[in-house]
């Protein structure tokens, strides 16, 4: 999507902004001229994630921007206070502020420490609270000089579901907190000319930090790149701040609204397919297209068949899924994933394993004989049938609370990358759809 020039001299002051999505909105911004205040914490290099404020103003500045790297933890009232005088005295306002800092832990309550609640309490609500407080009397000034004052915060559409709560809620507390801010400010600020907006992705978007977490090229294939946020975050923040405000975008349905159909531009992966692409959370329409539609309803008879009679423990579908499965355990296997993973089937009280850290690898009823699993899985029949046929991904069944997941949730990717390379290995039952189904669940 080009530039229009329309945030030429625009001062932005953008939060969380050294790497990842913060940065590409910096970046797509300084392709007008804009005037970006980079504050986060990161001044020295992180051993696994690239990026400082510092490496990240060189790049604003690269792309024909002015930059203005700040040291700030948005938990430090002094610090945030600090920046926002250092930004107006350096560029003379502030026009845009741009809260993407956040923390992330998807833990459910007893696995979250209280350190891990108030760390993303306090960055995603309270730090976004208070950011908007600082920057807004600068915000006023710029809505009086006609300047079209913007904040945009980095959080869902609210919606009280009970799947986007029930594994972890304490994020989505953190988050929703995030979107409460533009709910309230939105009408607060009305009056003053100053838009409040949300943006969240369609889907999931490829980041340092989820590279590292999912481990390169297979969670790669499932992710759009940060330029579709960047893209769409610029269409909202050249929009009338005084028409345009209290609204829950999603960068897809954004550009759709300018025009734009053709979005094999943002996969992660240039090779990759849009089908692949894994929903991002919060969000409740999860259709990604026909095909995925029909996909779905096409397991709809499988997944009735699978429940119709619960398994004993050691027997049916399940029992056959793992024996197929066996096949395919190597020692090449068991070095790439180096993991444990366990099993429980929530609709007939049946557990199972898959040791992918001992040997050649083992599976079968029952829990693990090494110990303690890497990663627990807690899923019904259908739903673990859907997963090792391919019809629904790991980290999609999460996301839409059809699967809960205990433990390292890298390890739990990583079993997905498992599947996938096992799914391509298979000769398959079903002339339909192409998937790989046992029998037995037909």
């Amino acid at each position: 999507m080009l530039n229009t020039g329309k945030l030429a001299g625009k001062v932005i002051y953008v939060t969380g902004g050294s790497r990842g999505i913060g940065l590409a909105m910096a970046i797509k911004a300084a392709k007008d001229g804009a005037k970006i205040a980079i504050a986060a914490k990161t001044a020295d290099p992180h051993p696994k994630l690239p990026g400082t404020i510092y490496t990240a103003a060189k790049d604003i500045e690269a792309a024909g921007g002015q930059a203005l790297p700040c040291i700030v933890d948005v938990r430090d009232e002094g610090q945030i206070q600090q920046s926002i005088e250092e930004t107006v005295k350096a560029f003379g306002g502030i026009d845009i502020v741009i809260n993407n800092a956040s923390a992330i832990s998807l833990t459910g309550t007893q696995e979250t420490s209280m350190k891990t609640y108030d760390l993303m309490h306090t960055i995603n609500t309270r730090g976004t609270y208070l950011v908007s407080k600082c920057a807004l009397p600068y915000l006023k000034e710029s809505a009086m000089k006609g300047r079209n004052p913007h904040i945009l915060n980095n959080s869902p559409p609210l919606s009280m579901q009970p799947r986007w709560f029930q594994n972890h809620v304490a994020y989505t507390m953190a988050k929703y907190g995030m979107s409460m801010c533009v709910l309230g400010m939105a009408e607060e600020f009305k009056k003053d000319g100053i838009a409040v907006n949300a943006i969240w992705p369609r889907t999931a978007i490829m980041t340092a930090a989820m590279e590292m977490l999912g481990g390169g090229k297979g969670i790669r294939d499932q992710c759009r790149n940060t330029d579709i946020m960047a893209d769409a975050a610029y269409v909202i923040l050249t929009r009338d701040s005084r028409t345009f405000t209290g609204n829950f975008c999603v960068d897809e349905q954004v550009l759709r609204e300018e025009g734009m159909n053709d979005f094999k531009q943002y996969l992660a992966n240039p090779e990759g397919k849009e089908s692949d692409l894994m929903p991002d959370f919060f969000l409740d329409d999860f259709s990604l297209g026909a095909q995925q539609e029909v996909v779905n309803r096409q397991t709809e008879q499988v997944a009735a068949k699978a429940t119709a009679a619960p398994a004993a423990q050691g027997s049916g579908p399940i029992q056959e899924v793992f024996k197929q499965i066996e096949g395919h355990l190597s020692e090449e296997m068991v070095k790439k994933t180096n993991a444990v993973f366990a099993f429980s089937i929530s609709d007939d009280n049946t557990e199972w394993y898959l040791d992918l850290k001992n040997g050649a690898g083992s599976c079968g009823a029952g829990k693990p004989a090494s110990g303690k699993a890497d990663v627990t899985f807690t899923v019904n029949t259908a739903n673990f049938g859907k997963m090792f046929a391919g019809k629904i991904k790991p980290t999609t069944a999460f996301m839409t609370g059809k699967l809960k997941i205990a433990g390292n949730m890298g390890k739990a990717m990583a079993l997905e990358k498992m599947m996938v390379k096992m799914q391509k290995g298979r000769s398959y039952h079903t002339s339909t759809n192409n998937i790989w189904t046992p029998k037995s669940m037909l």
